[in-house]
């Protein structure tokens, strides 16, 4: 018995609480210590790239998902972590105005916690879709569950956006414990019992260590080079997330809600690209995933071009340039993600898991570095350039990356990929 598309959705409202909780972290909380503390862009970048790097975990997640067990214990689990580290990131935050050695160390710990959890919860749930889903639903139901993620970031960061303002620590607290406490209880009534009956390809008896289970997989041209295709485009992909808040409040004069609210237009950009592509392939059946990823691409570094140029002419509206962004992000997402779970089964039995895992850990590292690339580098040169200027340069070089990701993208992923038609399950 393979999971149906009911609990397909249900283990997406899993996926919906990890962004429901991360997004706090990676925008909210961002924009606070930069515009409301004047702390260095870099320093929410280490934190950030902290959790990103604690994700290096991943493979070794999906190793254990791959010898068996309950794989919804760790989900639950990591959750419990993430939510924990969610709150105590915002306290930190807090903590940083007055007492500022506890609020930094506080801030590592929870981001720490951060990373921990996401890298539990997140590689256990897609090595269990990975191995407990039919064939033929695989890139179905990733498409879903990542959908429901970026649902769940976009609707969270637009509706604390509009109660954050007028912004008082209190209220960030209030607000971080509800969502925190509330995704802890959906993701255990989500996964309450779902393992019962579900035939999966678990290993419980493999001889074969981490180490060597992680070379054998490396070893494989296609997971190779997946994953250095990987690297490459969650560099471009991440790069603007701890400057684009920022950027509007410093360019645009967002105020903290404002500029929370425009989080949740990029994600609500995310998912209609995302939902976009699916109806294409599926209703009009157009192109194979590769196009998807080129195309989206191309798009992404198109609009980081004309988010560059208003933010020089200082007259038009910067939100319709950052919806366009999250939907060319969409498109190709979306598309990587069907090649992902294709590709997850492509090699040896038993080790889907790692093959997650392993791509996990190498988006983890991007997203970490690309944060703090892009943080760092605004901090270098926003002091001998106006704020626009400095900016603009981070995202045209994002854009390069992206220009960069899409030539590699044309030239190396198979004329034989799995057809987008996949992502409708078909």
């Amino acid at each position: 018995m393979t999971l149906g598309w009911l609990s397909i959705v249900r283990l997406g409202l899993v996926q919906t609480c990890l962004g429901a909780i991360v997004v706090l972290t990676t925008s909210t909380l961002n924009r606070l210590m930069v515009i409301e503390l004047a702390l260095p862009a870099v320093l929410p970048g280490l934190l950030v790239a902290l959790h990103y790097g604690i994700q290096m975990t991943r493979p070794n997640w999906g190793f254990i998902s791959d010898q068996g067990g309950n794989r919804t214990r760790w989900i639950i689990l990591g959750m419990i972590a993430l939510a924990l580290g969610g709150f105590g990131a915002a306290l930190g935050v807090v903590l940083l105005q007055t007492l500022w050695i506890s609020g930094l160390l506080l801030s590592i710990v929870s981001y720490a916690l951060i990373g921990l959890g996401v890298g539990a919860s997140g590689t256990s749930l897609l090595a269990f879709l990975a191995t407990s889903t039919a064939p033929h639903r695989r890139a179905a139901a990733a498409t879903i569950t990542w959908l429901m993620m970026i649902f769940g970031i976009a609707v969270t960061a637009g509706t604390v956006g509009a109660f954050l303002d007028p912004y008082s620590p209190e209220l960030l607290l209030k607000i971080v414990a509800i969502v925190c406490v509330s995704a802890v209880g959906v993701t255990m009534l989500a996964t309450l019992g779902i393992e019962r009956g579900i035939t999966s390809h678990l290993s419980t008896a493999d001889p074969m260590g981490f180490a060597e289970g992680l070379r054998e997989v490396w070893s494989e041209p296609k997971a190779r080079i997946f994953t250095i295709f990987v690297f490459l485009s969650m560099t471009a992909y991440f790069m603007q997330e701890l400057i684009l808040e920022p950027y509007a409040g410093l360019v645009f004069g967002f105020t903290p809600g404002q500029s929370t609210s425009l989080s949740g237009a990029q994600n609500g950009g995310v998912f209609i690209g995302m939902l976009t592509v699916g109806i294409a392939a599926t209703g009009l059946r157009l192109g194979q995933l590769r196009h998807w990823v080129v195309a989206g691409c191309l798009g992404s570094a198109l609009t980081l071009i004309f988010i560059t140029i208003i933010g020089q002419l200082g007259h038009i509206p910067l939100t319709p340039f950052v919806v366009g962004l999250g939907f060319f992000n969409g498109m190709f997402a979306v598309a990587a993600i069907g090649s992902m779970m294709a590709l997850a089964g492509d090699g040896r039995e038993t080790r889907e898991g790692t093959r997650m895992g392993l791509w996990g850990a190498a988006q983890a590292i991007a997203a970490g570095f690309g944060g703090l690339l892009g943080a760092a580098a605004v901090d270098l040169m926003r002091g001998p350039l106006p704020d626009a200027t400095a900016f603009g340069a981070v995202f045209l070089l994002e854009a390069s990356l992206f220009l960069a990701a899409a030539l590699m993208a044309s030239r190396t992923m198979e004329n034989r990929a799995p057809d987008a038609r996949l992502i409708a399950g078909e």
